[in-house]
């Protein structure tokens, strides 16, 4: 006798749960159960009731196999669509991760009685674009050659956003608004994800000036509950809409995609910093590959930024991306200053770039980009140069102010009677300028000119036209209206000095995007560097920069030219796992495992490997990790017993690919 059983997917953080299951569906329930719900069932091996998803029903032939039933249907609302299922399956299966961890970031928690208004009201009609706003973006699309036909045609695109302002608002937030205003009009989606609430803020007043109320859904982390729930039930209806958010914005379940866009897909906020920590960028791609089950369409791919990291670069040269950059070219008039010998020794910054400055302010206000927040942020002794570190702690000394005694910055304590612990001498020394301290060295340097700080413990969005001082940390420069009559980027040797992998496109990221800030024919100054990021900079070649890190790494097998994988936990696990992934995958090199190496683990002896390997053989070494890391967390939950169950990792082995900076 067959039956009708609902197959759902649980809502677990533990990796053996990562599948469906099958249950049977009790009488009452028969109408209520339908795929996308949210339901209560039974879980067996644990004796609770679990939340979880229905994903699909089907029909059983086998009718006398004993199943669990369904315990309840807790809402009507089916927020789990086919679509979205498919790109949190594909999206974990890459990162050898959980779909419901994907699920967690796209279906914010149920608001009982937003989820009963949205239930009970009429369902949207497709949003109409007026034609004056339709032919004003065809307008602005059109200064960039073959772009408004590859994002019709469903292409894949790495845009060179123009680094100027248009109006009172950045070049790129109008371009991506007039390429989702072609979308909507067009009839089909568009989801527009940015790296901060910065972005987020001027990316919604573009849109929001062409494109109807109704059809906006901003997903916002500092929204409420409410809010954020209200917005996501609008992206399950039929209705097109456009879709404005930061990075877990590339899950919104739209109907009928048509472009998903990314700004500035280098910013580390794009980096997804919970399991299995996708980057918004692979997430897009994932999505852009998954065709639409009733048309077979597919979206549009719109990468775009005033520089071009080494991941589209690769994208770009083996032809899966297409780039496009305006007709016109645009670029900043960057100098690139240096202090001479003959100017006052430990001097910041050059006369020709006080010059500009001083003639800068004439017009209006300056923008002064620093490396660090505060006033100093690092201290040494006077005497021997050694770093100033706290008695108590270890941790780093800092000066809140001028004049001011030093403080811990990692317990807070004040270092009253400090003495140096190598040569004993009680002064100190400032090594290094805040923010703040530039900001009092500006203000003796040119009195009476308005100086303002930007940074995180004083955020600035906008200043006027009026004469002033800015004194920015990176990534927190307001805009200017009409803006910056000259731009200084300090402190930059200092910031190509972290010793991370991507620090040259890091830095050349920050400098683009704050010269994009200066007015037309306004001098940007770089101070005190050289080589080839400041060449980049200079001649607005970010994309031939991207070209030479690729060449650079690849004899290394470094990213993005191969994927890198983490995997850590016990040792017997590791090598368990290791062991595992070579039969696995047995054309894998000899030399793509490096470890394992020591690792302590809350006090338990633990290993960690790494793995670099292909990208054609992603998947395969996905699988053989994600099968790993699964029989572990199984043999685990069998074999704990007492005490020990509490004093070990919970954890006996994770895997995490895609390794942004690895340690190697």
């Amino acid at each position: 006798m067959s039956r009708r059983v609902a197959r759902v997917l649980i809502d677990s953080p533990l990796p053996q749960l990562d599948r469906l299951f099958d249950y049977a569906i009790p009488a009452a329930l028969a109408d209520e159960a339908r795929p996308g719900v949210r339901i209560k069932a039974p879980l067996r091996t644990a004796g609770r009731v679990v939340d979880g998803y229905v994903v699909e029903l089907a029909d059983e032939a086998d009718g006398d196999r004993p199943l669990s039933e369904i315990e309840s249907v807790v809402s009507a609302a089916e927020v789990l669509p086919e679509r979205l299922y498919a790109l949190a399956r594909r999206v974990a299966d890459r990162a050898a991760g959980s779909a419901v961890d994907i699920l967690r970031l796209a279906i914010p928690k149920r608001q009982v009685r937003v989820e009963k208004q949205w239930l009970a009201a009429e369902r949207p009609t497709a949003p109409v674009v007026a034609e004056e706003h339709l032919a004003a973006a065809r307008a602005i699309l059109d200064a960039y050659p073959g772009l408004a036909d590859r994002i019709a045609g469903g292409g894949r695109v790495a845009l060179d956003a123009p680094a100027r302002l248009e109006g009172a608002r950045p070049a790129w937030a109008t371009v991506l608004a007039a390429a989702a205003t072609l979308v909507l009009a067009a009839g089909r989606s568009a989801v527009l994800a940015v790296p901060d609430h910065r972005d987020l803020d001027v990316l919604h007043g573009a849109v929001n000036e062409v494109l109807p109320a109704g059809a906006i859904v901003r997903h916002d982390a500092r929204q409420t509950g409410p809010e954020r729930y209200r917005g996501f039930l609008r992206t399950l209806e039929e209705a097109p809409c456009v879709v404005i958010g930061n990075r877990s914005a590339v899950y919104s379940p739209v109907s009928r995609p048509g472009l998903i866009a990314l700004w500035d897909d280098g910013d580390p906020l794009l980096e997804e910093p919970l399991s299995p920590y996708v980057h918004a960028r692979d997430a897009a791609l994932v999505r852009q590959e998954l065709a639409d089950a009733a048309t077979g369409d597919r979206p549009a791919l719109l990468l775009a930024g005033h520089t071009r990291t080494s991941d589209v670069e690769r994208l770009v040269a083996m032809g899966w991306v297409q780039e496009i950059a305006p007709a016109r070219r645009y670029a900043p008039s960057v100098i690139l200053s240096a202090v001479t010998e003959s100017e006052r020794p430990g001097a910041r910054i050059p006369s020709a770039a006080f010059r500009a400055a001083r003639e800068g302010l004439e017009q209006g206000p300056v923008l002064v980009q620093v490396a660090r927040p505060g006033y100093a942020p690092t201290l040494v002794c006077a005497d021997c140069r050694a770093p100033a570190r706290c008695r108590h702690c270890g941790g780093p000394l800092h000066a809140p102010g001028r004049g001011a005694t030093p403080v811990c910055g990692w317990c807070g304590r004040s270092a009253t009677a400090w003495t140096c612990v190598q040569c004993s001498s009680p002064r100190v020394r400032l090594a290094s300028s805040g923010s703040e301290r530039t900001a009092d060295e500006l203000g003796r340097a040119f009195p009476g000119a308005r100086v303002i700080v930007a940074d995180g413990a004083h955020p600035v969005r906008e200043v006027d036209a009026r004469p002033a001082l800015v004194v920015a940390t990176r990534g927190a420069e307001p805009l200017a209206e009409g803006g910056y009559r000259a731009v200084l980027l300090l402190d930059g040797d200092r910031m190509l000095q972290a010793p991370e992998l991507r620090i040259g496109e890091a830095c050349l990221r920050w400098w683009s995007n704050a010269a994009a800030l200066a007015a037309p024919g306004a001098p940007v100054h770089l101070v005190g560097v050289t080589g080839a990021v400041a060449r980049a900079l200079a001649s607005w070649t970010q994309a031939a920069y991207a070209r030479a890190e690729l060449r650079d790494r690849s004899p290394l097998r470094m990213p993005p030219t191969a994927r890198v994988a983490r995997l850590e936990g016990d040792v017997p696990a590791v090598d368990r796992a290791l062991d595992t992934l070579r039969a696995d995958v047995p054309d894998l090199p000899a030399d793509a495992v490096l470890g394992p190496v020591p690792l302590d683990r809350q006090g338990w002896p633990g290993a960690r490997a790494l793995i670099r390997f292909d990208y054609a053989r992603g998947a395969a070494v996905a699988a053989s990790l994600r099968a790993s890391v699964v029989s572990e967390a199984v043999n685990a939950r069998s074999s704990r017993r007492g005490s020990a169950k509490s004093r070990a990792p919970r954890n006996i082995l994770t895997a995490r690919l895609d390794i942004v900076e690895p340690e190697l």
